[in-house]
């Protein structure tokens, strides 16, 4: 069963009072672009977001529960304090410049604010968590899929079966399909695309109900941003952000789609200040 980090609501709570909510969002979508701090992709432009091919997913339950641990959650507290709503307020005002679902937007930010309070060495971005999650699924609308309100994908997310087959590498089953319905080989799951493995080390409760799932963004944004900040990385260097996002997918092409893409989301966010 699967060990679930919950982090402190502390930061999300500190936007209920207005001034340190403004600072926080203004530092969150503020600031020089990408190219700017960490340079230029190396060799060449960066490509086109890649299209995502259909895999039909398997069934699954949504969700393994898991013990927390002794640490408050992530996540709005039970009753949000007015404050968060300017996330939301950003988050609707910066989807309508980019094709990303305001929803999606609210867990790559949550994400970004909880890890400044409790890795504030990493310096991980909400446009880098959301650059990955464009790629992964869409922002977890792969498929004809559309993400609702509880940031959970209308189906579950299921990758390929990795068996060694043509482009894929072949990992067998670590989790006896409880996430990813099969028992004999491995399937990236949720929109964050977690190996099961994977998850079993880095799952986080993002939303405070006492679950890690992979299928809700929530959680799989702020896994995600730990995982990246993994070794103490400091993703706001050149060195950091490269070798962050290529631990997440060994690929040049992979991480410059990753980097063009955050370049643009920082752009949008930077305009709706």
């Amino acid at each position: 069963m699967s060990r679930v980090t919950r982090i402190s609501p502390t930061v999300l709570a500190a936007l209920g009072r207005l001034v340190v909510a403004v600072s926080l969002l203004a530092a969150l979508v503020g600031g020089v672009g990408l190219i700017a701090v960490l340079g230029a992709p190396p060799e060449a432009e960066v490509a086109a977001p890649p299209e995502i091919p259909e895999v039909e997913p398997a069934q699954v339950r949504p969700g393994v529960a898991a013990p927390p641990v002794e640490v408050p959650p992530v996540g709005p507290p039970q009753q949000p304090a007015p404050g968060v709503d300017l996330i939301r307020q950003w988050a609707n005002e910066v989807s309508l410049a980019v094709d990303v679902p305001a929803r999606a937007l609210v867990s790559y930010a949550n994400a970004d604010l909880a890890m400044r309070q409790h890795s504030p060495d990493c310096r991980i971005s909400w446009s880098t968590l959301a650059g990955i999650g464009r790629i992964e699924s869409n922002h977890g609308r792969y498929g004809d899929r559309s993400l609702g309100e509880d940031a959970r994908s209308s189906r579950p997310i299921i990758g390929v079966k990795l068996d060694g087959g043509p482009e894929v590498r072949e990992i067998t089953d670590t989790d006896g399909g409880a996430l990813d319905g099969d028992p004999v080989h491995d399937r990236a799951v949720g929109p964050m695309q977690f190996i099961p493995s994977t998850w079993e080390k880095w799952a986080t409760d993002g939303n405070g109900d006492g679950i890690g799932d992979p299928q809700n963004l929530d959680d799989a944004a702020i896994s995600a941003a730990r995982y990246l900040c993994a070794g103490g990385r400091d993703l706001s260097t050149g060195s950091g952000w490269w070798q962050g996002v290529m631990s997440y997918n060994n690929s040049v092409e992979y991480a410059q789609k990753v980097f063009g893409l955050a370049e643009t989301y920082t752009a949008a966010g930077n305009r709706r200040q």
